[in-house]
């Protein structure tokens, strides 16, 4: 039984004669040049956006319960913090890291951990 690679605009080729990325983090951003899979950094970008979105959903939810309680205390220095981190969180995407990334392994190191808690491409 033969298995085929499949890249992001649906080209294939037989997995036995493909030169492919050791790494599978960005799997749907690979791109075929005769029997060598590459990255392609753009769609990689957006991979790499759309994790921290999924990622950032439930800290936000945590943090929207984290400023009620300070709303109900009264204490504005935790509603201001709250606020902070969860604009920070809401930025994340926005990253100049991610944008001025150059390759797959820059773009792995833009996650900020002090946002968005540890990364899923360590």
């Amino acid at each position: 039984m033969t298995t085929y690679i499949i890249d992001k605009d649906g080209s294939s080729i037989d997995a036995s004669t493909a030169t492919v990325p050791s790494d599978r983090h960005f799997r749907n951003a690979w791109s075929l040049s005769g029997t060598t899979i590459t990255e392609d950094l753009t769609a990689a970008k957006v991979i790499f956006k759309d994790k921290i979105r999924e990622v950032r959903t439930p800290l936000l939810a945590e943090e929207d319960v984290v400023y009620m309680k300070a709303l109900e205390a009264g204490d504005s220095s935790a509603q201001s913090a709250s606020v902070t981190k969860k604009n920070a969180l809401r930025d994340a995407p926005a990253n100049s890291a991610i944008a001025n990334a150059s390759s797959i392994s820059a773009l792995k190191s833009a996650w900020d951990t002090s946002v968005l808690g540890d990364s899923p491409y360590a």
